[in-house]
């Protein structure tokens, strides 16, 4: 049950890089303009480097996030998914938003998001598992039912995340939902929608995807969830005493 140590120095690393993205997006809210030159259209101004400022504070709490979980739930959360978390953060902050993938990156968008819907399908599963497992909550529950809550939770915190840029596009008219070019033209009709609906539907694939197989695990009783299944650490520990 031991992290590995090249776990922490991961975790190390990714923190280390939103410090420096702190710090480096402070520097530009200082330099640059609040509005782009017509001459250099496709130029950062201030907002956009608001929005930075603010996830990679947020991506620095969040890095923690597990640990904390950890301490004050006494939840077991494995390697395998604290490593696909942080590095997920990695992508999706400092590459994404730092490093502007988004933009120079093909389908850097749609990639995140078909990786979190699986991620958050089988954060799903470990829930209604968590729950299974309670001391003062008693059911079980199909297959066929633990994989429509894992897929319904996981759209659900899609539809919250798009939710987000919509606030963030219209409180600080940033461009989150891809509602304009990189130009800075707006974008008309379905092609304004394009980006938000892209997203929303990569989500419920990658989250339809990883229900199948939880079912598939949990109607053969195979045992493959278990390697991303999060515990309870008295759970282990009475298991550690029984042994």
């Amino acid at each position: 049950m031991k992290k590995p140590f090249n776990l922490r120095a991961l975790l190390g690393f990714i923190f280390f890089t939103f410090v420096a993205s702190v710090i480096y997006v402070i520097i530009q809210i200082i330099l640059a303009p609040a509005v782009a030159p017509s001459s250099e259209i496709t130029i950062r101004v201030k907002s956009d480097y608001i929005l930075m400022l603010l996830q990679s504070l947020l991506g620095m709490f969040a890095i923690f996030l597990p640990n904390i979980l950890k301490q004050k739930a006494r939840l077991y959360i494995p390697s395998v998914m604290i490593c696909a978390y942080a590095i997920f953060l990695f992508c999706g902050i400092i590459l994404g938003e730092v490093r502007n993938f988004y933009h120079r990156i093909p389908h850097w968008d749609t990639i995140l998001h078909i990786f979190s819907g699986a991620a958050l399908g089988a954060l799903g599963f470990s829930i209604v598992s968590l729950l299974n497992k309670s001391d003062t909550i008693k059911f079980s529950l199909s297959p066929g039912f633990v994989a429509l809550f894992a897929f319904c939770f996981a759209v659900t915190l899609g539809v919250i995340w798009e939710i987000y840029e919509f606030s963030m596009d219209y409180f600080l008219k940033t461009n989150m939902q891809k509602y304009a070019l990189e130009s800075g033209e707006l974008l008309m009709g379905q092609s304004a929608l394009l980006d938000t609906m892209k997203d929303l539907i990569v989500d419920a694939a990658g989250a339809f995807v990883m229900s199948i197989i939880g079912y598939i695990s949990l109607k053969n009783k195979n045992g493959w969830l278990n390697r991303l299944e999060i515990k309870r650490m008295q759970l282990i520990e009475n298991q550690d005493i029984a042994k």
